[in-house]
Parts: C-alpha cells; sequence; structure tokens
C-alpha cells in the first residue's frame, strides 16, 4: 500500500511523464515542418517512451491501491532554434525528470517503501540511458556545425531508430511489454 504522501508524489510523475510526451510531440513536428523525417521519428519514438513511462507509473500506483488522479497537461514549447537547440532542450529536460525519479526514489527510502524502491530502480537506469543518448546527440550537432550534409546525416542516421516499448496499452503495460517481446 502506498502512503498518501508516495501515492501524490507518483501521480506528479505520471504527470511530468506526460508533458514529456507532449514536448518531444512537439519536437517531432517542429522537424517534420523543417523536413527533417530522421528527428521527426527520432522524437516521436521519445514520446511513445514516455507514454510508456507514464502508463508504468499509472499502473503500479493501481495495482499499489493507491489513488490514480489525473491532472491538466501544460502545453509545451512549439518554437525551436534548431536541431541543436531541440536537443539541448531535451537534455535540459531529461536532467529535471533524472532529478525527480531521484526525489521519488528518496521520499520512498524515507517512507520505508521497499515496493517502490524497486520499482523506482527501474527509471533510475533509464535516465542514465537516456542522457547519455541525448549528450552522443548533442555531441554530433556540435562537431558539424552548420553543415547542411553533416545535418543530413545525423537526420538519416535517426531515422533508423525504432519504437522498443509497447504503444498498444488498452490490455496494460505488462501484457504489452510481453505481446511485444515475443
Amino acid at each position: 500500500m502506498l502512503s498518501p504522501k508516495m501515492n501524490d508524489a507518483l501521480n506528479e510523475q505520471i504527470n511530468r511523464e506526460m508533458y514529456s510526451a507532449f514536448i518531444y510531440m512537439s519536437m517531432s513536428n517542429r522537424c517534420n515542418e523543417l523536413g527533417l523525417k530522421g528527428f521527426t521519428n527520432w522524437f516521436m519514438v521519445q514520446y511513445h517512451e514516455e507514454m510508456f513511462h507514464s502508463m508504468r507509473i499509472y499502473e503500479y500506483v493501481c495495482r499499489q491501491g493507491g489513488k490514480v488522479t489525473l491532472k491538466a497537461i501544460a502545453q509545451p514549447p512549439a518554437d525551436f532554434a534548431s536541431p541543436l537547440d531541440m536537443m539541448t532542450k531535451t537534455l535540459e529536460h531529461e536532467r529535471y525528470i533524472t532529478q525527480s525519479i531521484n526525489n521519488l526514489m528518496d521520499l520512498a527510502i524515507s517512507e520505508k517503501d521497499h515496493a517502490t524502491q524497486i520499482f523506482l530502480q527501474w527509471y533510475v537506469t533509464e535516465q542514465v540511458e537516456e542522457e547519455e543518448n541525448d549528450n552522443e546527440i548533442i555531441a554530433q550537432l556540435k562537431l558539424i556545425q552548420d553543415s547542411p550534409h553533416g545535418l543530413m546525416m545525423i537526420d538519416r542516421d535517426l531515422a533508423g531508430r525504432m519504437a522498443t516499448v509497447p504503444t498498444d496499452f488498452s490490455k496494460g503495460v505488462e501484457a504489452a511489454a510481453k505481446a511485444s517481446a515475443g
């Protein structure tokens, strides 16, 4: 059973993860407007990952006997100066999410909520991966500077990214993960 404090904090994280999805959908749209189909794809895959993250927490709260309270999701920014600007903002946002996950873990520890600590460990590991991926793309974008040829090479590379998380949650996250794995 979740403490009221842990329940509220997890509900806030559901909102943060959904807002993350909105940011990445907005960035995907901007890349589409720019004709950068690879970046469009990369950000849409990111959107699906964030929705998966929010659904995992949603289902966890339900399984633990908690109460899910969905809140309004803020409008994301829509204008970005360049792919480098988007990736820099992506890294900033992922660092914010990392801190939020760390705060959740600290709360779970202080509440002596061992089940939630185990659940959150997946997110801790995921955030390390998220920041590493963002840093790699930022380094590549800085390396090419203003080269349109370099940008097109990166764009082509990002077009190959595929969603590794299920996108149909109608039967639950765990069922969707099992179905997509097998």
